[in-house]
Formats: structure tokens, sequence, C-alpha cells
């Protein structure tokens, strides 16, 4: 049964002007592994802002907003061998969505040169 659904959408100018500010956001909002994921991009800025609007429809399918006792940085987008996309959660993070005992919980990315989006869908 489908608990939750979430999507969201972001402009990669954005993204790539709040990275560029060099004011923290990256180590904030994205874990080591995606950033050096990111960084080894073509097109980085597209694969940071699908990451980003990864984790606002993670929350926004969870219905909780941004949930107390979690990190942006503690969610992390990875891709099975077969290149599928999905969270990978952390520390306080993997505690605080363990205890929401969510069931599976399905990503897909999508991005162009101006635009990323994500929707999430999470079943108990």
């Amino acid at each position: 049964m489908v608990i939750g659904l979430g999507i969201d959408i972001m402009e990669v100018e954005r993204i790539e002007s709040r990275i560029s500010n060099n004011n923290g956001f990256v180590e904030l909002v994205f874990s080591d592994d995606e950033i050096a994921y990111c960084e080894s991009q073509k097109n980085k800025f597209e694969h940071y802002a699908a990451r980003f609007a990864a984790k606002e429809a993670f929350f926004k399918a969870l219905g909780t907003g941004w949930a107390a006792g979690t990190l942006f940085n503690e969610i992390e987008v990875v891709h099975t061998e077969t290149g599928k996309p999905q969270f990978k959660f952390y520390g306080d993070t993997l505690i605080t969505i363990n205890a929401m005992q969510t069931g599976n919980i399905s990503l897909s990315l999508t991005h162009i040169k101006t635009v990323a989006s994500a929707v999430v869908i999470i079943e108990k």
C-alpha cells in the first residue's frame, strides 16, 4: 500500500549558485560519496540538483517536511549495479527513518541542462 508520494523539481542554476558561494552548502546537504560522484560527472550541477530534488521529494512523501532527527547529508542517493537510484540512510537519520517503519521506498530521477526532478513513493 502506498503511504506517501513526493515530487520535487529544482532549477540547476539555483543549485549551481548555492554551491558556487562556497558557504558550506555542499557539505550540509550532500554526503561525501555524493559530492565525489557529482564532481566526477560532466554536468555536475545537474546531478547535484537531482539529488537535492530527491531529498526534498523524500520529505514530502514522508508527509513531515524536514523531519526532526534527520540531516540532509545523512540521506544519500546511490545507484544499484543496474543504475537504479535508491536511498541510503546514515546516523541519526537512519534511526529516525527506521522508527517510522517505512516500507519500500522507490525513487526516480531525471535531469536536463536547466532542471532536475525526482519522484519518491513510500509503501508499507
